[in-house]
């Protein structure tokens, strides 16, 4: 029964939101050593660090495992997570067999998507747990809201995350966050013409709040000020100012395990030969980019696909049945990486 007092400090889990094109990817890029996942390509126009654009859940997923471990940068970015979420979400009906998330029936669909995107929130702490801020940005969007105790209803901005009747995806990704900032544009003045009826919104600047309102979502745990100017200057001693005095993550140095030569070789991870050698093999493009980044040849996929008695192993991948692909090679990839890279061929030539 440890029992511990004062602050700790650890790395920060922010979540940026707002209208397209306000700026949330630069304003993440401010912060220290950044490494991007761009879900949606928003960040060609700048100069950042940045992953493969992940083309399946399972390739995001590892892409997290990959940062957690090797430890790369000192923050990484989601940009944008309701992007991702769309992975998730066909990752969840591939599994399921399913064409779309209402074909479940009775809201399971978005049952089976809360449990998962749960599961990827809890990696990502994985990832706060090492020592690296985590940054979330997501696109907003105006909805109506009733409160129970009121009459009539008002618009109000939310996270574009999860179905307006069935939201359980951003109530998680808020309770997860020590901040979520909304970003929007102020106007400065509204012109009026002589007889009062024209209205005209003149200036504007954009601006970041960080306490709830009714009209929007937000909170912060460090008492800024309920309205800031959209500037990283005006949180930098919270990310920085801890993150200097946060111990660096230990990085495993031993040397690779020996493989015998009767295991599986495996090309190197990340070899980009690979995967253009996948693609004109007419290998789907998200399958594709598992098996570069995990070094995994076609030959071994199909091999371990025999085995388990599924299709015969002179069966090309291109000739897969789409939802076999979907559903068990990219929707169960980890476990399928784990069952060949923990098996041994010796009656089989690669």
């Amino acid at each position: 029964m440890n029992i511990t007092r004062g602050k700790i400090q650890s790395a920060k889990k922010v979540v940026i939101y707002g209208p397209e094109g306000i700026g949330k990817s630069t304003f993440a890029a401010h912060f220290p050593d950044p490494l991007f996942i761009d879900t949606e390509g928003s960040t060609k126009e700048l100069d950042v660090a940045r992953m493969d654009r992940p083309t399946s859940w399972a390739m995001l997923t590892s892409q997290i495992d990959y940062v957690m471990h090797k430890s790369p940068c000192k923050t990484l970015i989601i940009d944008t997570v309701d992007w991702a979420e769309q992975l998730c979400i066909k990752s969840v009906c591939d599994s399921h067999d399913k064409k779309g998330i209402e074909d479940f029936g009775y809201g399971n669909g978005y049952v089976y998507e809360k449990e998962e995107f749960g599961r990827f929130l809890n990696s990502l702490e994985e990832v706060i747990a090492a020592g690296i801020n985590v940054v979330l940005t997501a696109h907003a969007i105006i909805r109506k809201f009733e409160q129970p105790d009121e009459l009539g209803s008002y618009d109000r901005w939310e996270l574009k995350l999860g179905k307006k009747t069935t939201n359980l995806i951003a109530p998680l990704v808020k309770e997860w966050a020590d901040m979520v900032l909304f970003a929007n544009y102020k106007t400065l003045s509204v012109a009026v013409d002589k007889d009062g009826k024209k209205h005209k919104a003149q200036g504007g600047r954009r601006i970041m709040y960080t306490s709830h309102h009714p009209c929007w979502d937000a909170k912060n745990r460090y008492g800024l000020p309920e309205e800031i100017p959209m500037d990283y200057e005006q949180i930098r001693h919270i990310i920085e100012g801890v993150n200097t005095n946060v111990v660096q993550p230990h990085i495993d140095t031993a040397p690779n395990p020996v493989v015998s030569e009767t295991t599986v070789p495996a090309t190197p991870e990340g070899n980009k030969s690979t995967s253009s050698t996948n693609e004109s093999n007419g290998i789907p493009k998200a399958l594709s980019d598992l098996m570069s980044a995990s070094g995994i040849n076609e030959m071994q996929v199909r091999y371990a696909v025999a085995d388990k008695g599924y299709f015969p192993a002179d069966m090309p991948i291109k000739d897969y049945p789409e939802d076999f692909v979907n559903g068990v090679l990219i929707g169960a990839w980890p476990q399928v990486k784990e069952m060949i890279n923990n098996t041994v061929y010796e009656s089989y030539p690669f």
